[in-house]
Order: C-alpha cells, then sequence, then structure tokens
C-alpha cells in the first residue's frame, strides 16, 4: 500500500489558510497512537531541557513535530530536514504564515549523509528509521551532531508485527518501508555502536494499540489506495471508530506493554 502519496494530498490540500494545518495537526495528535507516546517523551524531556535549545526534527514530514516542539517551549529552536523538497517547501510556507519562523528552518538533505557537527541539544526521528537502508550511517551523523549529554528520541516500527508484516518474509503493509522493524537487541546495539548510552527502548502499540492502528490507519489508507473518493466517507467512518480508538490508545499509554508493534527509544550521547 502507497502511503506517502496520501500524505502529500493531505499537505497540498491543507496548504491554504493555517488554521487547516493546524487542524491538521490536532487531529493527527488525536489519532495517531505514535503522537501520544512521542509527545508523552517529549514532556519528559522538556523538564530536563527547559533552557534555550538546538532541536533537530530528522525526516519532518508534514511539520507535525516541529510544531509541537516550538509551542511546548519557546526557548527552543527547531531546526526540519526531509528528504522530500516539496514537504521542506510547504513547511516553510506554513511556518512563516505561523510567525514561527524565527524558531524554525527547514532543508531539504538525506539523513544518511546530513550531519552537523556537536550543533544540536535533541534529535527527533519518528517513523523515519524503517525508511532508511543505511540506518547505522544515520545513527552516526545522529551521535556526531549531537551535543555531549543530548538526547536522541526515535519512534519506529519493531520486529513483533511492525508494519504489519508477522513473518520474517512478510511483506510491509507499506510499500515505502525497507525494513519491517527492529528488535530492541538491533536498535540498541546500533546505537551503542554508534557512540550512545544510557539507551532505553519499550514497545508501543501493544494489543489495544495495534487494534487502534487498524481502526484508524490500516483500514482507510487501504480504502483510499483503492480510490480517493473515499476521502468523502472518512468523517462518518471517524465518528464510529475515533471514541473506540480514544480508549484503546489510552490504554495503550497508560500501561506497559510485554510486546508490540512500535518502538520507542531514547538515548544520551
Amino acid at each position: 500500500m502507497q502511503y506517502e502519496p496520501i500524505k502529500r494530498l493531505l499537505g497540498r490540500f491543507l496548504s491554504g489558510p493555517s488554521f487547516m494545518r493546524k487542524a491538521l495537526y490536532w487531529l493527527m495528535d488525536l489519532l495517531l497512537l505514535r503522537t501520544w507516546h512521542v509527545k508523552k517523551a517529549l514532556k519528559r524531556i522538556n523538564r530536563e531541557l527547559n533552557r534555550p535549545a538546538n532541536i533537530l526534527d530528522a525526516g519532518s514530514g508534514l511539520g507535525q513535530y516541529s510544531y509541537r516542539m516550538c509551542r511546548m517551549n519557546k526557548n527552543w529552536t527547531v531546526n526540519g530536514v526531509d528528504i522530500d523538497s516539496e514537504q521542506v517547501d510547504d513547511c516553510k510556507r506554513f511556518f512563516k504564515k505561523t510567525r514561527l519562523e524565527e524558531r524554525t528552518t527547514f532543508k531539504t538533505a538525506d539523513l544518511e549523509t546530513f550531519k552537523d557537527h556537536d550543533a544540536f541539544d535533541l534529535i527527533l526521528s519518528v517513523d523515519v528509521m524503517e525508511h532508511i537502508r543505511g540506518d547505522e550511517k544515520v545513527f552516526n551523523n545522529f551521535s556526531e551532531s549531537l551535543k555531549k549529554n543530548g538526547y536522541l528520541l526515535i519512534s519506529t516500527p519493531s520486529d513483533k508485527g511492525g508494519s504489519d508484516a508477522h513473518a520474517a518474509d512478510d511483506v510491509s503493509f507499506i510499500d515505502e518501508h525497507v525494513r519491517n522493524g527492529y528488535s530492541i537487541e538491533e536498535i540498541t546495539g546500533k546505537l551503542s555502536k554508534a557512540g550512545f548510552r544510557s539507551i532505553e527502548a519499550h514497545y508501543t502499540y501493544g494489543k489495544p494499540g495495534n487494534i487502534s492502528w487498524r481502526l484508524i490507519m490500516k483500514y482507510p489508507v487501504k480504502m483510499l489506495n483503492v480510490s480517493y473518493i473515499f476521502f468523502v466517507l472518512l468523517p462518518f467512518y471517524y465518528l464510529i471508530v475515533l471514541p473506540v480508538s480514544i480508549v484503546l490508545n489510552f490504554i495503550d499509554l497508560r500501561f506497559t506493554n510485554k510486546t508490540g508493534t512500535g518502538l520507542l527509544v531514547t538515548a544520551r550521547k
């Protein structure tokens, strides 16, 4: 299934008045469980990094997390990089409209080659590493780009059914993924090799979260890959499933998952 064209279409559709983009961010914050987990982790980091800081949004996409971090801490400067120049230009336009351009920059870059020595206090990478084959290059670049004691926060699929692949020979639900997911041992080992310490990884999208993901993401994306006419039906669909998904997301966030299809990883330089 193709996910990126749908994201790009949404971005173009909502690239007009800034209130439309803000509404999209609000909706994504509500629907997407990974945002719930990332938001919780960012709040914890914000308490420890509550000072002027330089942030890298590595794979900034539609700019959802860049916007959140700007709003979370007025002392933070956020630098978004993404390989998609169309999305980078779109973010520049939106952040200019919201008068946040003085605290944000966006540029087109490949994370396999991008590095900025000793530049950042925090690097955030959400649902990016599953798209990149040269992950160890990226982890090394992250390590070089972080300041000493800087933070790294990664959200990515796990090998326990991430990308909706449940066996070694399964194909990812999302065609753009180059790997189905990481084991905790694999990603912690690669980060340690790149020079990170205090590495913590825990599962997200346990049983409740996985059901929510199917309702909120998998089934709608499958419908939209058949025809974009289903965009007309989505508001009615979400009116039905949204209350159920919110409860499932809350359960997934509040309780420790023994296993799950997602991973949230934090580390220090």
